[in-house]
């Protein structure tokens, strides 16, 4: 059985049909996930959640109904609730400007991405759960998440340690777990609890690879499961182009976040 899991498309539409055709040539999927944050701070914000919203209305129904699976993240909350990230502050007179503009551009990309948006695909992110799970024959039980388990904000990285990462799962049953949020890709056994721990990082904004649309696919054969953290290239250049074509109320400071500049 083949579960493909995608996360934090950010809006990046190319960078997630890149993703998508690199799915169709190595075979397709059984199962198909998305982790969460869906529209926000990319250029193609409304097409994406169209995109994914495609998915869960071909599965609704026939052979394929209950092989789709799409949670919330942390900016999909943002957008439909009109939340903003929490901010640690600044200590220098220095710092505060940078700080300024940041919550100014954050704050209009979000309203901006509900702008371009029907009710339709407001009403798939308003809807979106916080988890996903499913129970494979003979591996077990898999859990979805978007930050932690219960917390779409919260950080599960591989500098967390084996102790972190069993707290943050300590009420959750299974022996893998699914995550997305860090925009990096990780795949962790921890000494704790017997949980096997995946990060898929972030199709349309990596952390660690700008420039690469970052995903995973795990198959699972008996009480076995290989995981492949795939990275497949797209163009950059022409997600950045996007920003001034449709618009976008905050093109260098978003160019700036998809460029790790």
């Amino acid at each position: 059985m083949r579960l493909a899991v995608i996360s934090d498309t950010h809006g990046n539409l190319l960078a997630l049909e890149a993703v998508l055709a690199d799915l169709e040539a190595r075979g397709g999927w059984d199962h198909l996930w998305f982790l969460g944050d869906l529209a926000a701070f990319g250029p193609r914000p409304a097409e994406c959640v169209r995109r994914i919203k495609a998915f869960a209305d071909a599965a609704s129904e026939g052979d394929k109904k209950g092989t789709f699976r799409a949670i919330r993240g942390n900016t999909d909350r943002w957008i439909v609730h009109g939340t903003r990230p929490k901010a640690q502050g600044v200590e220098t007179a220095e710092d505060l400007p940078k700080m300024i503009n940041t919550f100014r551009s954050q704050g209009a990309a979000l309203i901006w991405a509900l702008e371009q948006m029907s009710y339709d695909e407001y009403d798939f992110l308003r809807k979106l759960p916080g988890e996903c799970d499913l129970h494979i024959p003979g591996f077990g039980h898999v859990i979805g998440y978007h930050g932690t388990p219960g917390d779409d904000e919260g950080y599960l990285t591989p500098e967390s340690t084996d102790e972190e990462a069993a707290d943050a799962l300590l009420d959750r049953e299974g022996r893998l777990g699914i995550g997305g949020h860090i925009h990096r890709q990780m795949d962790r056994q921890l000494s704790i609890g017997g949980w096997r721990v995946i990060n898929v990082g972030s199709v349309g904004m990596s952390f660690e690879t700008p420039g690469i649309a970052q995903y995973g696919m795990l198959t699972f054969t008996g009480d076995a499961v290989q995981v492949d953290l795939r990275g497949v290239p797209y163009d950059l250049d022409a997600v950045i182009a996007e920003f001034a074509a449709v618009g976008h109320p905050a093109p260098e400071w978003a160019t700036k976040v998809f460029r790790r500049e």
